[in-house]
């Protein structure tokens, strides 16, 4: 079986004038990294907001609840930005939601039909095929967001069999390049609406976007903490701090916000 075709990313594309915007300051491109939030993060102190880091091939990728991946050399797009937010620390909880709400716009450019997965994941196509995951982890005055999309995976270098790449799921040869310019683009222009309204979600319109394209809500979930224990019940909504809002059967109302949600049916369905 031939593989897709990988080529590099086009450095002379990434580093035009005029290629990235506000608040982008750089973008450095490596061969590999272990994981490019564990590497900004150990840089952060001596590291510009806007700056973005990229590798060609990620070896041990940060997910939640502590699991790793890794995926062949070129096969995905692995970025890492660290930006410092000059709004209050509560409201940072929503840099993963805005970080998934401009990776579904990016995605949908390619013609492809995705929806957010509360908090991380971008899922395609009626099966909800996991194509890509976020992970926002704040270091003192800085937040580092991770993003990594499987663009050209084969079947067989998928980790799950739930998960999909962009190319298996009709994007035809997706140009990572452009991908990650696009992505910067819609990131950034979220971000700026975002902390220009002093992190208000509502005002900015971030909440009501999320809302419109996460297929969590309305649906019976089960979440499974880090430190252990799950709760059930129904999402209801997101909360001004984008947490999950849980109706558990006990008609109790919780607020989550971490956790590891597995979609169960959706609403109206028998329990």
């Amino acid at each position: 079986m031939s593989l897709p075709e990988r080529p590099p990313l086009d450095l002379d594309r990434l580093h035009a004038p005029g290629a990235i915007g506000d608040p982008w300051h750089e973008i450095t491109v490596v061969d590999q990294s272990p994981s490019t939030n564990t590497d900004l993060i150990n840089a952060a102190a001596s590291t510009s907001t806007g700056s973005v880091l990229v590798a060609e091939h990620q070896t041990a990728g940060l997910g939640r609840l502590g699991r790793q991946w890794e995926s062949p050399a070129r096969s995905s797009l692995t970025v890492s930005v660290l930006l410092r937010p000059s709004v209050d620390l509560a409201r940072w909880g929503w840099l993963a939601l805005l970080a998934g709400v401009a990776l579904r716009e990016t995605v949908a450019g390619l013609g492809l039909s995705a929806a957010l997965k509360w908090p991380n994941d971008l899922m395609i196509g009626p099966d909800e095929a996991k194509a890509a995951g976020i992970l926002a982890q704040v270091s003192g005055p800085a937040v580092v967001i991770g993003i990594g999309v499987n663009v050209t995976n084969t079947r067989e270098e998928l980790p799950i069999p739930t998960a999909t790449s962009l190319q298996l799921s009709g994007a035809t040869a997706p140009d990572r390049t452009g991908l990650l310019l696009d992505l910067l683009a819609n990131v950034g222009r979220r971000y700026l609406d975002w902390e220009a309204a002093g992190g208000d979600a509502q005002r900015s319109g971030l909440a009501d976007e999320y809302r419109r394209h996460c297929s969590t809500l309305g649906r019976a979930v089960n979440v499974e903490h880090a430190g252990g224990g799950t709760h059930s019940g129904t999402a209801t909504g997101i909360d001004a701090d984008g947490r999950l809002l849980l109706r558990t059967k006990g008609n109790d109302e919780l607020a989550i916000g971490a956790g590891d949600v597995h979609h169960l049916r959706a609403i109206g369905d028998s329990l």
